[in-house]
């Protein structure tokens, strides 16, 4: 560790004043000089503490409506000033030009004027540039100055400065400089983001404040990490902290849920759908996705997007499982599913969604757009004689939303709003479909008159000829097979209806 460095000046040039008045007053108390602008300086001067304008340091006023105000020889100067090298010193002498050690600097708020709405122009004006140079210029010189960029960081300098008098050490200026340059790269990614809306410039620039270590990854041998605002999408009522599967289960949910309006509950376990049915009220809902496989909802991710009253938390209890999400809960609801201290049970707030998807793959990076298609009765064409009933037409969209949530290759079975099973992730279509309806039977479903849904084309006739033997009547698939007319005469010659979308929805 390096000797301590007592700051004897510090610069001061905030847009958020919340929580800065007990800083100023122990600077002023250890003997600090200080030097601030405009808002900042205003605000130092009505709490009776001497405070010098950048002005009269630099003999030069703050110009062109406050762009340009602290961009000065004697500013920088003052914070690059390396106290190590004698040429640097003589040449501080030489110009009069004060050591400035302490820096606090925050940024405009960028980020939330453009969620705002405001107009170019205004957005444009909250790109800082004198804010985002003082942060850098501090951060680099980190061996002699101490850099706050961030009211999240007033209660940490505050404890600083009263446990160690007004000096530093290099440990701490190391810190905050790293974590002032995380802040500066995150804000110049949300511009470049912005400017590059049209996606015009191929190029990836993904940044997240706020991470999280998790317990652990995939595996306890893995180390997990979740970079990101997670209250932003929920307020969590009670439970342990969310694992890295929790949190795969848990995205596979939301994104599910999104694709339905109906009430719906849906049971998940390792991203994909046990139990899913659309039903009048959420007790309903919860009973017909639970007898859709009651055995793997053990342990599960349950969603509704609908308020859970008592009478669905009663039967949510009996069963164990590990995250429940819902847009509200009864008061009573809530003292039932408390019960168990370490169930996760989450209110999904109504927040926007990335409508990108990023993975780290070989020695780079993959992005796509979201899967966020949605095919309705309009978009199934028939191919076959036979057209669906209005009721099997109901139950093709619902079959064909699940098969875009559901891993790839799969097939989904599905009567009356109700999930009856799946094939997932099988290395092929007549696996799938054997798998499906295998586990159907297995719950004792009835597949007569079901429908079934596939997330690609069909090669050969194979597939619509064991959903036939097994009672399937109605069936939704991309198309695009140069083998098409197979799966569609098979379909004609036994009286089962075929739709065909054109989107294929594959998911790995």
């Amino acid at each position: 560790m390096s000797s301590p460095k007592n700051i004897k000046n510090a610069l001061i040039s905030v847009f958020y004043k919340d929580n800065l008045e007990p800083i100023i007053r122990r600077l002023h108390e250890l003997g600090v000089g200080l030097y601030s602008t405009g808002g900042t300086q205003t605000f130092i001067e009505q709490l009776g503490i001497p405070v010098t304008p950048v002005e009269e340091l630099t003999s030069y006023p703050s110009i062109l409506g406050g762009r340009v105000k602290t961009l000065h020889p004697k500013i920088f100067g003052g914070i690059l000033g390396r106290r190590e090298l004698d040429a640097d010193i003589a040449q501080l002498e030489e110009f009069e030009i004060p050591e400035i050690d302490l820096v606090i600097v925050d940024l405009y708020p960028f980020e939330a004027t453009v969620a705002s709405g405001a107009p170019d122009q205004d957005i444009i004006e909250k790109i800082d540039i004198g804010g985002i140079s003082l942060i850098r210029a501090a951060a680099k010189n980190f061996k002699d100055v101490l850099i706050v960029s961030s009211r999240n960081e007033y209660p940490t300098l505050l404890e600083l400065l009263n446990s160690k008098n007004g000096s530093t050490d290099l440990a701490d200026r190391k810190q905050f400089a790293t974590r002032a340059f995380a802040i500066s790269s995150h804000y110049d990614s949300a511009i470049f983001n912005w400017f590059n809306a049209d996606g015009q410039e191929i190029a990836l620039r993904q940044t997240a404040n706020g991470g999280q270590a998790l317990r652990y990854g995939e595996n306890p041998h893995q180390k997990g990490f979740f970079h990101g605002n997670l209250d932003a999408i929920f307020d969590k009522l009670s439970g342990k902290e969310l694992s890295y599967n929790n949190l795969l289960d848990v995205d596979a949910a939301v994104n599910l849920m999104a694709d339905f309006s109906d009430c719906t509950f849906a049971i998940l376990k390792h991203n994909n759908a046990c139990g899913v049915a659309s039903r009048p009220t959420a007790l309903e809902a919860w009973n017909d996705a639970l007898a859709g496989d009651p055995v793997s909802a053990f342990g599960g991710i349950l969603i509704c997007n609908r308020t859970i009253d008592a009478a669905a938390a009663e039967a949510i209890h009996k069963i164990f499982f590990e995250v429940i999400i819902a847009p509200a809960y009864d008061a009573d609801a809530l003292q039932i599913l408390q019960q168990k201290n370490n169930r996760i049970i989450l209110v999904q707030k109504n927040a926007a969604l990335p409508s990108r998807q990023i993975r780290t793959l070989l020695n780079g990076i993959i992005e796509q757009d979201k899967d966020l298609r949605n095919e309705t009765v309009a978009d199934m064409k028939p191919a076959t004689k036979e057209v669906p009933t209005e009721a099997e037409y109901r139950d093709l969209v619902f079959a064909n939303k699940l098969v875009k949530h559901t891993k790839s290759n799969t097939i989904v079975l599905a009567k009356n709003g109700q999930l009856l099973a799946s094939g997932t992730g099988q290395t092929s279509r007549v696996d799938a479909l054997r798998q499906a309806v295998a586990k159907a039977q297995s719950f004792n479903f009835d597949l007569n008159g079901a429908v079934m849904a596939s997330d690609a084309f069909f090669p050969f006739a194979d597939c619509v000829e064991i959903a036939h033997n097994a009672g399937i009547r109605a069936v939704v698939q991309p198309g695009g097979s140069i083998r098409d007319t197979d799966s569609v005469t098979y379909c004609d010659q036994h009286g089962m209806a075929m739709v065909m979308t054109g989107v294929r929805h594959f998911k790995h």
